[in-house]
C-alpha cells in the first residue's frame, strides 16, 4: 500500500499526498493508496496528513480554519495543489484508498462523499480515536470497512472479542515492543480481520512480516516493496 503516495520513493521526496504521487503509484502498479483526510471550513475534504499546512506547503495556517478557495493557493513542492479527495476517487477509478480520517470535522463529509460516488466499497476508514471511527460507522451503517482504533487493537492483543473493525492496521514495533506477532496475526485471522503493518521502508523487514502472514505493508517505499514482491512471486 503507497502510504501517501510513496512518499519517501525518490522521485517523489517533498510530494507526499500529491495527485502526482498517488498516479506515480499507480504507474508502478499499485492498487492500495494510503492517504489521510481533513475538511476545510466549508466542508471539502482534501488530501492532506498535517492540520496545518507549514511543513509541505508554501502558505500557512491550520486546514479546517481556511474555505476550500483559500485552501487552492496553497502548493506542494512549488507546483501541486492539495487534491480533494472526490477527484482523487474520480481520477483513480481503479484505486483503492486507505483513509486515516483525521479530523472530527471530516467525518460527515467523508460518509457523505463515499455514499453520494458510490465508493463506499473502495476505502479502508481508519482513525486514531475511536470516538470519531465510532461516529463513522455509525453514519456508514456497516457499509465501509473500517480499521480498529488503539483500544480496538489492544481489545485483540488482549484476546477480547472485538466488534466492529474489519482490519487491524498497527506498527510492527512500539519502541522495543513488539507489536506484531505470530500469536497477534493468529488472532486476528481468527477473528476475521486482516492484518496491515506501517510504516515499513526497509526490505528484510518487509520479507520478515510477509513470512508471519500479515495481508498488507504500507510503505513509502513503494519502488523497495515491489522488489520485494517480485522476488518472492507475489508482485501482480
Amino acid at each position: 500500500m503507497a502510504h501517501r503516495g510513496g512518499a519517501q520513493h525518490p522521485d517523489l521526496l517533498g510530494l507526499e499526498n500529491t495527485a502526482e504521487a498517488f498516479s506515480h503509484a499507480t504507474r508502478l502498479g499499485y492498487r492500495y493508496l494510503e492517504t489521510d483526510v481533513h475538511a476545510t471550513r466549508d466542508g471539502v475534504l482534501v488530501a492532506f496528513h498535517d492540520e496545518v499546512l507549514d511543513r509541505v506547503t508554501d502558505r500557512t495556517g491550520r486546514i479546517e480554519s481556511l474555505t476550500s478557495a483559500q485552501l487552492a493557493e496553497a502548493l506542494i513542492g512549488g507546483r501541486h495543489a492539495v487534491p480533494r479527495f472526490a477527484e482523487l476517487l474520480a481520477d483513480l477509478p481503479d484505486a483503492r484508498f486507505n483513509v486515516d480520517l483525521k479530523s472530527e470535522s471530516a467525518v460527515r463529509p467523508l460518509a457523505d462523499l463515499l455514499r453520494s460516488t458510490g465508493a463506499e466499497d473502495r476505502v479502508c476508514v481508519g482513525a486514531f480515536s475511536l470516538p470519531r471511527i465510532r461516529s463513522f460507522r455509525r453514519l456508514t451503517g456497516g457499509r465501509v470497512a473500517t480499521a480498529a482504533a488503539p483500544a480496538e487493537v489492544a481489545r485483540v492483543v488482549a484476546g477480547l472479542p472485538c466488534r466492529g473493525p474489519a482490519v487491524l492496521q498497527v506498527p510492527h514495533r512500539r519502541g522495543r515492543v513488539r507489536v506484531v506477532t505470530p500469536r497477534l496475526v493468529r488472532r486476528a485471522h481468527a477473528a476475521r480481520m486482516h492484518v496491515h503493518v506501517w510504516t515499513v521502508d526497509d526490505p528484510a523487514e518487509m520479507a520478515e512480516l510477509l513470512d508471519l502472514g500479515v495481508d498488507g505493508l504500507i510503505t513509502d517505499r513503494t519502488d523497495l516493496l515491489r522488489e520485494v514482491l517480485e522476488q518472492r512471486g507475489s508482485w501482480s
